[in-house]
């Protein structure tokens, strides 16, 4: 069910009157509620995914209980007089130990289904063709496989639960209907935020009251969500698909076009769907985690990824590149975990090489900063209204360095990125009706960077003068009405990861 669609708009009053209004003095049926609608939400696509999602559920919820518990099954020593074979065989044996077993099994478990559902036709291919490379022939068969909605998510969220319960950090919980409903949240179940549940599933085990000023909050969000996908990054996709679909044939410039164009739409999508995820959630008494910073206005790679797809970044940082040892290594570990971080979280993205290549650019990006010790010197925004020369210019700069990567993450092949970047070199000539939408889109975007960069970090615009607060968010509603995409509504991107 997507967010922009017909379906959806019918979806959430009837919730929302449900949730309020008939289970509102229960919080377990609350909560069944919460899940059931989370259900239909997620089984509009494709009922026969839910059992993936239950059992996900159903394995972590039970080893965060094993895990909560005493140390069931402690270390035994191997009966022999040779301490090299005891510390050997006890090294192999550790992660099938006591609490290690359920984090272990928990991790093989949601890494397994993503690993067959997202990336086994991928590792088949790569054998094949490397093999065929060393010269000898090899005939290997793919399987027709769907791609399940959300499971890049879900699979991350509920991994991180049973990390911090096995780390100390959180109580597993003992409410099934609470941590169920916790990983189906139908509002960012399809594409985010990751939640953690040291955040989200304590806020299902309390009761929850409506506060006006947090639905209107909500409501402002879906609203500024609802903009950004239906007018950005659907009408930013007039001009790019059919510019990345006839790359071989369009002009250097149209190629330029794309890649900024790109830019917009992929933002205006993501951002757009975190927006309104985040909003729906405040309309039934939820507070998830910002997703987005207005990441094009970084003055470098390293604030740009903090600013980039928030909960994502985070979650490889805490699970992944400190437990590595972060950058409190030596210098070659730490470009090590560097890389590391950024090939994953590319990997992350889709099973395709260009995946992974836009993750090494980043990685490229960031190991100068981070070596020279410059990764933090932009935590801050700054007061001033008008930005300084030197800041725009590292602006430009950082989104030229995002705007390339970006070309990998967009095109099918490596050879369409490359034969992508060579036709930048074509003539300059110019569709004129390509043109003129590009105009327009452009014109969008310029008003979307000026509001944000008036919101300062916001999520909503908050002007103190009632007349410009209420013009501002009017205005907003007739740019949907007059350039928002209504029929044959987009996916979003980050659907198909």
């Amino acid at each position: 069910m997507l967010f922009n669609s017909f379906e959806f708009l019918i979806f959430l009053p009837l919730v929302f009157i449900g949730y309020w209004f008939v289970f509102k003095k229960n919080l377990k049926l609350q909560n069944a509620f919460i899940l059931l609608a989370s259900y239909v939400f997620y089984g509009w696509w494709d009922w026969r995914f839910l059992a993936l999602i239950i059992a996900s559920s159903a394995l972590d919820y039970w080893c965060g209980l094993r895990l909560s518990g005493p140390n069931i099954s402690k270390d035994r020593q191997v009966a022999s007089n040779d301490t090299s074979i005891v510390d050997y065989r006890s090294s192999i044996l550790k992660p099938f130990q006591g609490k290690n077993l359920y984090l272990t099994l928990s991790i093989a478990f949601n890494l397994g289904l993503l690993g067959f559902f997202k990336y086994f036709n991928f590792f088949i291919e790569s054998a094949t063709d490397f093999i065929q490379l060393l010269g000898f022939q090899a005939h290997a068969s793919t399987l027709n496989l769907i791609l399940p909605v959300g499971i890049s998510f879900y699979t991350f969220q509920t991994m991180s639960y049973t990390i911090d319960v096995y780390r100390g950090k959180m109580e597993a919980t003992k409410d099934p209907i609470a941590f169920f409903s916790f990983v189906a949240f139908f509002p960012q179940l399809v594409a985010g935020p990751i939640e953690r549940a040291s955040n989200l599933l304590p806020q299902f085990l309390k009761r929850r009251e409506f506060e006006y000023q947090q639905g209107s909050d909500g409501m402002k969000l879906i609203l500024w969500g609802l903009f950004k996908k239906m007018v950005i990054a659907d009408n930013c996709s007039l001009v790019v698909n059919p510019i990345f679909e006839n790359y071989q044939t369009a002009s250097g410039l149209e190629l330029i076009m794309g890649a900024i164009l790109f830019s917009f739409q992929i933002y205006g999508d993501f951002s757009g769907y975190s927006d309104i995820a985040i909003g729906t959630a405040k309309l039934f008494g939820f507070d998830l985690m910002t997703n987005f910073r207005t990441p094009y206005f970084s003055r470098d790679i390293a604030e740009f990824w903090r600013r980039w797809h928030i909960s994502l970044s985070t979650w490889f940082r805490d699970y992944v590149y400190i437990p590595l040892g972060g950058s409190r290594v030596t210098k070659t570990k730490a470009i090590r975990n560097i890389f590391i971080v950024f090939l994953v979280s590319g990997f992350w993205h889709g099973a395709n090489w260009t995946f992974i290549i836009w993750g090494g650019i980043h990685a490229a990006m960031f190991i100068p900063i981070s070596l020279i010790g410059k990764n933090r010197a932009h935590l801050h925004e700054g007061d001033h209204v008008i930005p300084s020369g030197k800041e725009l210019f590292q602006m430009a700069y950082t989104f030229i360095l995002v705007c390339v990567a970006w070309v990998f993450f967009r095109a099918d092949t490596v050879g369409e990125a490359w034969g992508y970047f060579n036709g930048l070199f074509n003539n300059s000539y110019t569709d004129g009706f390509r043109f003129s939408t590009f105009v327009l889109s452009i014109t969008l975007v310029i008003i979307l960077l000026s509001l944000e960069w008036i919101m300062k970090g916001d999520q909503v615009l908050k002007f103190k003068n009632p007349f410009l607060r209420y013009s501002s968010y009017l205005g907003i509603v007739g740019l949907i009405l007059f350039y928002g995409v209504f029929f044959n509504p987009q996916d979003f991107i980050y659907f198909q990861f």
